[in-house]
């Protein structure tokens, strides 16, 4: 089908358009609805959990799948997931049924999301870095956006049925990009493939599962998310026990989501230049530290600083990483590679919160996020010893060979 756009302006948009129904559906909708149909505290956090949960089930063998039956098809079906579960809550009347359709629901980006970025890390062998990081960018717009305009929306019609029959219609917008990508040019399919699929299958999984330096990168992510996880769930209430009003405690973490969205692109076009590992352990170092001090600042500047500069590792190291993967990954192997990455990922940014909460109450705001940077200090510690940066191999990289 011939487009007016790139691929990779596809991509951008179709992300932008399925993070914005997708996080609308969830915050700060969600909680509410849950809460209304008479769920208790932790059944709500389990509802809220539930879509992670599936991406740590299901990215990877979806990665695994795009390198196999192609990535155009197997975005269509995560878009399938975008557009329909969403037209399934206003039938919702208790919460088991909620819960569950949230678990289908996470079908949409545990599919869509390692497939996307593995689509644009095969566009680009120079300047990965810089082009994930847009793309990494292009998510968080649409997850900023998402809130904003489903809380307005619930807030004007009071009725959680419009609000998520608005999703579905936004969540219809991302299938109608990806029927425009171009169908990709594939080798012809053997008569006896079903089985050589099978077995290409398992053999991508066990490859890339079992490639140490993948695994460690992506582990370095995850435990990065563990503090942001930490962060993102307990800032709010320790700024409001030391005085902060909501709107105050709003901008605070505003700084935060600006400085990562901004610094996404910048952050892949300097690890494109300086390398990879450089710039993934600047960018841990710096939320490594910011975390601890944000607990130790009291007024707006110190903590809106403070804020933005953890904002800024965050956009350091993200980009570096999932490029770093890519690169790291055999040919053919990156859907593969991205389902592991994104596997690890939610399971670092499903713990965080978890681990913070125990932390906390047994010891202090302070020693908590110690600890969790402690241990993100040891995982770049681990990575610094253990990987070879494969921009140090440019040609090897330009034949998308592993390094």
């Amino acid at each position: 089908m011939a487009t007016a756009f790139t691929p990779f302006v596809i991509l951008v948009i179709a992300s932008i358009l399925s993070r914005f129904s997708y996080q609308m559906a969830r915050s700060p909708v969600l909680p509410r609805f849950a809460q209304d149909l008479g769920s208790s505290a932790e059944l709500i956090g389990l509802i809220v959990a539930a879509s992670t949960i599936t991406g740590i089930f299901i990215k990877l063998p979806a990665g695994a799948l795009s390198d196999i039956l192609g990535r155009r098809r197997m975005m269509l079906l995560g878009a399938i997931f975008f557009a329909v579960p969403p037209f399934l809550y206003p039938l919702v009347t208790e919460p088991v049924s909620l819960l569950l359709l949230r678990f289908l629901h996470g079908f949409a980006t545990a599919i869509f999301a390692p497939v996307a970025s593995a689509y644009v890390a095969d566009l680009f062998q120079t300047g990965r870095g810089e082009k994930l990081g847009w793309f990494a960018s292009a998510n968080d717009v649409g997850a900023t956006l998402g809130p904003l305009i489903g809380g307005f929306i619930l807030f004007s019609t009071a009725s959680y049925s419009t609000t998520y029959l608005v999703v579905g219609g936004l969540g219809l917008l991302p299938l109608i990009m990806v029927l425009r990508l171009p169908n990709e040019e594939r080798a012809p399919v053997p008569a006896t493939a079903n089985p050589g699929r099978w077995m290409e299958f398992k053999r991508g999984i066990v490859e890339v599962v079992s490639n140490r330096a993948v695994v460690i990168a992506s582990a370095l992510e995850a435990v990065m998310y563990v503090g942001y996880g930490a962060f993102l769930g307990f800032f709010p209430i320790y700024a409001r026990g030391i005085g902060h009003n909501d709107a105050a405690i709003g901008l605070i973490m505003g700084g935060q989501l600006a400085t990562t969205m901004i610094g996404k692109p910048a952050g892949g076009w300097l690890s494109d230049r300086l390398g990879r590992k450089p710039m993934i352990l600047l960018g841990l170092a710096l939320c490594a530290l910011m975390l601890p001090l944000i607990v130790l600042g009291e007024g707006f500047l110190s903590l809106l600083l403070l804020s933005s500069l953890f904002g800024l590792g965050v956009a350091i190291v993200t980009p570096s990483t999932t490029a770093l993967v890519a690169d790291l990954a055999k040919a053919g192997r990156k859907g593969s590679a991205m389902g592991v990455f994104g596997t690890i990922w939610d399971s670092g940014e499903a713990a965080g919160p978890i681990l913070a909460g125990f932390l906390i109450a047994s010891l202090s705001y302070f020693n908590g996020f110690l600890i969790i940077a402690g241990v993100m200090a040891l995982a770049a510690v681990i990575f610094a010893v253990t990987i070879k940066d494969p921009m140090h191999a440019p040609a090897r990289q330009a034949e998308g060979k592993p390094a």
